[in-house]
């Protein structure tokens, strides 16, 4: 079994919550730190770095990096620090992890909170385009190389809301994706891009977890799968950011705590 990288507040106290925190593509644990410190006052946190990022193992074989595979990885993360029950706080494609696990173990989730996330492409056709998208990304980094890459992928209009941070941020979030592997990212795109992951639209109505939806009003794609989820989930709250684009907690850290402890004191 892989064992992921984790960074680890410490066990929680009686009656206290665990939040468990899932990067995006690119990303690893360090990139939660604009919010972690106020996360903290709901709970212990547990950051983990996804498999082919971070400090986490990059093995050759693609069939590790499969949502499934991933799935088993942050069940045996939890499992490893006697974790039975813990909130999932997803990004984009930590997101999608979070979607994944909540409606194959929901014995295991307490609740989402999920910025920019999506439960998967439904449509066969634009599935089979995603994914031979992702295996063109993935062959370019293994001949470009993560610089090149990164480059590219942080001119991607989705990432434009990052070029309002200071230059002192926006050096730190290219350095940060910097850290990552070539054979990591290339293989998680193969193994659980959108398109190889299976959708799980249909199990929504299962989840019956409090759930926090986020997405900025500039990502009108993912505005659209927000407002979608919201209709399909038993408990969901949907919060839309004026003027916020797809990295929400890295571009206004103060507005997605706000909205994070307004959720909290809800529940």
């Amino acid at each position: 079994m892989i064992e992921l990288h984790g960074d680890w507040d410490g066990p929680p106290g009686p009656g206290e919550r665990t939040l468990v925190l899932l990067h995006g593509f690119t990303g690893d644990a360090t990139t939660w730190e604009p919010v972690r410190a106020g996360l903290r006052r709901w709970g212990k946190t547990l950051a983990l770095d996804l498999i082919g990022h971070g400090q986490s193992p990059q093995p050759d074989e693609v069939a590790a990096y499969t949502m499934e595979a991933c799935c088993d990885q942050v069940l045996a993360a939890l499992d490893k620090h006697a974790l039975r029950q813990v909130w999932l706080v997803g990004y984009s494609m930590g997101g999608r992890v979070a979607l994944h696990l909540a409606t194959q173990h929901p014995e295991r989730v307490a609740g989402l909170i999920l910025i920019s996330a999506s439960p998967g492409l439904e449509d066969t056709d634009a599935r089979a385009a995603r994914i031979q998208e992702d295996q063109d990304l993935a062959e370019s980094i293994i001949a470009w190389g993560v610089p090149a890459f990164v480059e590219q992928w942080l001119n991607k209009p989705l990432f434009a809301a990052l070029k309002q941070l200071s230059p002192e941020q926006q050096a730190l979030q290219r350095a940060q994706r910097l850290r990552n592997g070539p054979i990591g990212l290339a293989n998680s795109l193969r193994g659980m891009g959108s398109g190889s992951m299976k959708p799980v639209w249909e199990r929504l109505v299962t989840l019956r977890m409090p759930i926090l939806l986020l997405a900025g009003q500039q990502d009108a794609r993912f505005v659209g799968i927000a407002r979608r989820m919201q209709a399909l989930l038993p408990h969901a709250r949907l919060h839309l950011f004026s003027g916020a684009g797809h990295t929400l907690h890295v571009t206004d850290p103060a507005g997605w705590l706000r909205e994070v402890d307004r959720f909290f004191e809800s529940v």
